[in-house]
């Protein structure tokens, strides 16, 4: 690290459980965030501050003027421009010394296993479910940490997904892929603006604590909030032994 460096990041720095060692991991990461939403705005400008070296930011969508009460990547200015490439803009305005690349085509299951071989770590902050399935898979099959989270009306969740560990259960684990199943959508049913930004911050402090290799991760666990209540549950996942997408002997 150089002098600036040093100093941007000297509160890291500080906390025995980091230091330069786990600073210095994280300039050498490269992390896909699925997502330049609500989830992922806190989520993405977390990373950038922290120091994670390399960014790519992938969502396919524009921003529009009701995204602004939650998705605080983007303001007035954003207005009809990519949603990656107005995160782009704000996330090297807060750390210019940071790689950050964008994605803007949608992201289809064959790309997700193109993009995921290359990374350290994903953050799936989407709001649909064949999405976050086709980023599982992706993750199962390169074996790569994955941090979801996810929010609707007062309630969001955070887990971690890390296959690496061959007793650690995948997303498919607890949340098996079904046709008729039909996710809820902020726009039909609304989202606490402030939601976004606890279980987003949730997600980049897992994925600097998993890349750093300090602390314990949420491996094996869901997250859930209830944000009118302000209460946490915490829900034990074990991996289901016939799992579809990360058992043994459907790995081959």
């Amino acid at each position: 690290m150089n002098d600036a460096q040093l100093l941007r990041y000297a509160r890291h720095i500080l906390l025995d459980e980091l230091g330069i060692e786990g600073q210095e991991k994280l300039l050498a990461a490269t992390v896909l965030v699925v997502g330049a939403g609500g989830l992922g705005s806190p989520a993405a400008m977390y990373l950038a501050s922290a120091g994670v070296g390399h960014i790519i930011l992938a969502d396919h969508d524009t921003v529009e003027i009701s995204n602004l009460q939650r998705q605080i990547l983007h303001g007035n200015d954003s207005l009809g421009l990519l949603k990656a490439e107005s995160g782009r803009k704000t996330l090297l305005a807060l750390n210019p010394d940071i790689d950050v690349q964008i994605l803007t085509a949608r992201m289809d299951a064959e790309s997700l296993m193109a993009h995921i071989a290359h990374v350290d770590l994903v953050l799936d902050c989407t709001d649909n479910f064949a999405t976050r399935h086709a980023v599982n898979r992706a993750c199962v099959t390169h074996k790569k940490p994955l941090v979801s989270g996810a929010a609707i009306r007062f309630e969001g969740q955070v887990g971690v997904f890390d296959t690496r560990d061959p007793t650690a259960p995948c997303y498919h684990c607890l949340f098996p892929e079904a046709d008729d199943v039909e996710a809820l959508s902020c726009a039909t049913t609304g989202v606490f603006a402030p939601l976004v930004g606890i279980i987003g911050s949730m997600q980049a402090a897992e994925a600097i604590k998993v890349i750093a290799q300090i602390g314990t991760s949420l491996k094996g666990r869901l997250l859930i909030l209830d944000a009118m209540d302000m209460q946490w549950h915490s829900v034990r996942v074990k991996r289901d032994p016939h799992c579809v997408v990360c058992s043994t002997q459907n790995q081959g």
